[in-house]
């Protein structure tokens, strides 16, 4: 079996890390059928604190300089690949990946790759920063696809972010976001980015609109680095 050692930068937020590394593991299952431990890969998972707050103007030098020095201690670890399961955080991707030497996944560009070829409207559901940023904005419509936006959607899905962050019960906000499901499919919205990692928890089966969840798209394409 490859015995390449992946690397993740996590910690953005704290509890979409536990998550995000079932998703790699479920991959290994489904991607190369690994069964006992020794079939799973070496994986090296710095949490990394960063200068991040949901419903707060993000500082950008400050942050930026936080991911980096996450990035390059991450790096001594002789990781052959990295995964930052933090879609804010690809505001800096150019200069991110130009401060280390090994490969950095970039989730925006994988998460978009995977809308419908038939889709026609996209949602993106993230924190507030992440659509003020308008990193998935125009990858979205470099596919061909409408970008739709409401304000009032947006305040909804800050509040739920908050609240999983809180660890507030997951049954109560899984019922909150499928009202919100609800109300963009008649607006005739076909397809929705989890644009946030934290938002995963919330996923069920009972789906109005195709959902991409962008943290499973990552460590989908982390265990295929990992076969390569």
């Amino acid at each position: 079996m490859n015995k390449k050692r992946l690397g993740i930068l996590a910690g953005m937020g704290p509890r979409s890390t536990a998550p995000f590394l079932e998703s790699v593991y479920d991959e290994c299952q489904h991607q190369y059928n690994a069964v006992n431990d020794i079939d799973y890969p070496e994986i090296v998972i710095y949490s990394w604190p960063t200068p991040f707050y949901v419903n707060r103007t993000v500082d950008d030098a400050a942050l930026s300089a936080a991911l980096k020095r996450g990035l390059i201690e991450l790096s001594k670890t002789n990781v052959a690949v990295i995964a930052m399961p933090c879609n804010t955080a690809h505001k800096y991707f150019r200069e991110l990946e130009k401060c280390v030497a090994v490969k950095l996944l970039n989730i925006i560009d994988i998460a978009t790759s995977r809308i419908d070829k038939f889709s026609k409207k996209v949602a993106v559901f993230g924190t507030e920063s992440t659509m003020d940023m308008g990193i998935y904005q125009d990858s979205v419509r470099k596919q061909g696809k409408e970008f739709c936006y409401d304000k009032e959607w947006q305040e909804e899905i800050n509040q739920l972010i908050v609240r999983i962050k809180n660890k507030d019960d997951y049954e109560k906000i899984r019922a909150e976001y499928q009202k919100l499901e609800n109300r963009i499919a008649k607006a005739d919205v076909d397809t929705v980015i989890f644009a946030c990692t934290d938002l995963a928890v919330i996923l069920n089966e009972d789906r109005n609109v195709k959902v991409i969840d962008s943290s499973k798209e990552l460590a989908r394409e982390l265990i295929k680095e990992y076969l390569t």
